[in-house]
């Protein structure tokens, strides 16, 4: 999968939050989205994911076969988008019953964030830590080649970091895609950074596109 924006403007209330932005991102790359807060970070995942449609400019998708780009992605947003009186289990099957493409068992997945004890336990229980880990572990528990992660490390202690740094480099080196709005470091090596207000473009080059008959988006 190759992911293309190209000359992005988004607007919110009347305002324009940012325009001109665009980077190509290819399979094995992970780009790091920086900015002062309100600057657009989540506002451009929000694009990427479809919620939104941007006032200008196109996102394009290539080697997806006749999937749509929501259908390629998982969203992992500030919020952790977990419904507190089911278990943690529960969650899970949820997500992977509505997204397809199944791979990691809930239970497999919780244990690779090392939360294989909170399966049977409602999510109400669980600290906030414990909360972004299971919303992290809908990552595991089917297969779609772009992550888009919005403060991925938000309430993570650093053990629990170095784990999600792991598990987005096995990603990545499976021809994955990350891009991650963050104010700190993913632990990530050769990651791209795209700064939201100080330049329209990532700071790494792109590669070239190769591939034909792209699908626009938006």
């Amino acid at each position: 999968m190759r992911l293309t924006a190209s000359h992005l403007a988004a607007r919110r209330s009347g305002r324009r939050i940012f325009s001109d932005l665009s980077f190509t991102l290819v399979p094995g790359e992970a780009l790091m989205v920086t900015g002062r807060n309100g600057a657009g970070k989540s506002t451009l995942l929000s694009l990427l994911a479809g919620r939104l449609k941007p006032d200008a400019g196109t996102i394009t998708v290539e080697d997806v076969g006749e999937a749509t780009l929501p259908e390629c992605l998982h969203v992992v947003g500030h919020r952790d988008g977990l419904k507190s009186p089911l278990t943690a289990e529960e969650n899970l099957v949820f997500a992977r019953d509505l997204l397809g493409a199944p791979t990691l068992s809930p239970r497999a997945a919780l244990e690779e964030l090392g939360l294989g004890h909170a399966l049977k336990l409602p999510v109400a229980y669980l600290s906030a830590g414990q909360r972004r880990r299971v919303a992290l572990a809908r990552l595991l528990v089917c297969r779609r080649p772009l992550w888009l992660l919005d403060e991925p490390t938000a309430a993570l202690d650093t053990a629990s970091q170095a784990v999600l740094a792991h598990l987005m480099t096995q990603h990545l080196s499976e021809d994955g895609l990350v891009i991650a709005a963050t104010h700190q470091s993913l632990g990530l090596e050769g990651t791209r950074e795209l700064n939201i207000g100080e330049a329209a473009a990532p700071r790494a080059a792109t590669s070239p596109l190769t591939a034909s008959a792209p699908e626009v988006w938006w």
